[in-house]
């Protein structure tokens, strides 16, 4: 079976998106999601109250969980080259940040859907455009702030995005709109003057 899509959640233990203590991947086709991945992971940093009220997990928790750069390798085998989508860029910059903590490659993407911006073009007259919001508006029931849930639930939402505005998954990622991005190309290297491809005038 071909996935038109997987989607990420992140749940982080204080309020930098890099403190990653837990993942979950859905896997979508069809409007459906055909398989669901997850894992705590030991984010090697403080937590706060907040977020342990909010996620129920704990340095207890994650006190045996494998470390990023452990995860990374089963998240890179899911999602490189892929369409991938979350709820609002913070758990797009969670693995971004993590990555970049742990001193390992960033996991590359194909495109990165938004489905917060994508449910705000769909639905522009609901209250406001938060996954809870959401959930109740079309009857999606969930427990919030588990990973794997949050990753079903906004991989749901974006089904029924596409359905609402009568376009198919390729023709939203062909798209140039806000909610859509790209994999980052790596930057070209200013030529140093007085080098070969740079020289000094």
């Amino acid at each position: 079976m071909t996935v038109d899509y997987f989607v990420v959640d992140v749940e982080t233990a204080n309020q930098f998106t890099h403190s990653i203590c837990q993942i979950g991947i859905a896997s979508f086709a069809g409007g459906k999601m055909v398989d669901g991945w997850e894992s705590l992971v030991n984010p090697d940093d403080y937590f706060l109250e907040f977020n342990i009220a909010l996620h129920g997990i704990g340095p207890w928790t994650v006190a045996h969980a494998p470390c990023w750069s452990e995860v990374c390798s089963t998240v890179n085998s899911l999602l490189g080259g892929a369409a991938v989508a979350s709820h609002t860029a913070f758990d797009r910059s969670g693995l971004s940040g993590a990555c970049a903590r742990a001193g390992i490659p960033e996991v590359a993407y194909s495109k990165w859907i938004d489905t917060c911006w994508l449910s705000r073009f769909a639905w522009p007259n609901l209250p406001n455009h938060k996954l809870p919001t959401l959930a109740r508006s079309f009857r999606i029931e969930y427990r919030a702030h588990d990973a794997l849930e949050d990753a079903r639930v906004a991989g749901e939402v974006l089904a029924l995005a596409l359905e609402e505005r009568q376009i198919t998954i390729n023709e939203l990622l062909a798209s140039r709109r806000k909610h859509i991005t790209a994999f980052p190309r790596p930057k070209a290297k200013r030529p140093v003057p007085g080098s070969l491809t740079g020289r000094a005038r």
